[in-house]
């Protein structure tokens, strides 16, 4: 995101691996330092990692499918979730299959070309991320709080505002800084610790002086963290107080159930970026960043859908209408042949 700070440690490679790269890289080229460098543990992680990956994309294309052709999920709430099951079907496959792949090859390279790609499409997407949670988060709150007026609040027309002023915020992030990012005069050592092309670490390899830009990235970070954070928690607070108040035991305990696990993904999803780009670079190790960024570039894509909508009873339903309707034509089809 536009919030990227340059706060990582440079860590040089191997010579044994520089040595390997450098005979297949040209000049303009990086080497990811990656994930998979313990080679007792890198099948293990490659293993998760594909399953992670494939499992993230059925969910959120089983998501996509069910929204678009059941007439009981037509609503506001479901219209949201199949655009945010969108954005996390294609950020993950920004990031994933490549790393999967130079695995699979034994290769570490990206060309200039190919990060500035990552780059912008990384930073474009999860920035719309960003935005359309926090701004869900108010659909919520209006759903529960001012249940008379949703109609009206959360119209066809408010939910398309919604989508496009999450993909400009995105947008406007990423056509703003990646130019600026990939800008910078790189020293010899083109290696970025990392396991694709995040600005913290890109930045680490720049030969000219990067503050006022990561002045910058910061002041995005309050406008791209903050700022959605804050409108879910005075959300969530508003939708729990409400809840509060139910004469209903079981409403209030299914409502509060539901509202911590959205909790916990969102507090996920925002705490680890804002751990990894708003806190001083004395707080970070390469490792810890890698494994933070994991959480909001494979974790939260595969959380997303199972907490948000597959654990929602609305969505169960149609996909039970789904498979009946399925099992029914294949045994319409068997009777003909």
């Amino acid at each position: 995101v536009g919030c990227l700070l340059a706060n990582l440690h440079v860590v040089s490679a191997p010579p044994t691996v520089a040595l390997m790269e450098g005979s297949n890289t040209s000049s303009t080229d990086f080497t990811f330092m990656g994930l998979f460098n313990t080679k007792e543990t890198s099948g293990l992680l490659f293993t998760i990692i594909t399953v992670i990956f494939f499992t993230a994309l059925m969910a959120n294309g089983v998501m996509i499918v069910l929204i678009q052709t059941d007439l009981c999920l037509h609503t506001p709430m479901y219209f949201l979730l199949s655009h945010l099951s969108f954005i996390d079907m294609t950020y993950i496959s920004t990031i994933v299959p490549k790393m999967l792949i130079d695995y699979l090859l034994g290769q570490r390279t990206i060309s200039f070309v190919g990060c500035t790609a990552q780059h912008f499409l990384y930073l474009t997407l999860v920035g719309a991320e960003f935005f359309l949670l926090g701004l869900m988060a108010y659909d919520r709150y209006v759903a529960i709080c001012n249940p008379l007026r949703y109609p009206v609040l959360m119209s066809r027309r408010v939910c398309w505002m919604i989508i496009a002023g999450s993909w400009f915020g995105g947008s406007l992030d990423g056509f703003l800084l990646t130019p600026i990012t990939m800008s910078f005069p790189f020293c010899n050592s083109r290696e970025i610790d990392h396991f694709f092309c995040e600005a913290p670490a890109v930045l680490r390899l720049a030969c000219a002086d990067t503050a006022l830009y990561e002045t910058v990235m910061y002041v995005c970070c309050v406008l791209m963290l903050l700022v959605p954070f804050s409108v879910v928690i005075a959300s969530y607070a508003r939708i729990l107080t409400t809840v509060h108040r139910m004469s209903s035991v079981e409403g209030r305990r299914k409502a509060f159930a539901t509202c911590s696990s959205h909790m916990t993904v969102v507090t996920l999803f925002y705490g680890a970026a804002m751990y990894t780009y708003m806190l001083p670079h004395s707080y970070h190790t390469p490792a810890q960043d890698k494994v933070l960024s994991m959480f909001y570039t494979i974790l939260t894509p595969l959380l997303n859908p199972l907490i948000y909508s597959l654990r929602n009873k609305d969505v169960t339903g149609a996909l039970k209408r789904a498979l009946g309707g399925f099992r029914a034509s294949q045994r319409v089809s068997g009777g003909v042949f």
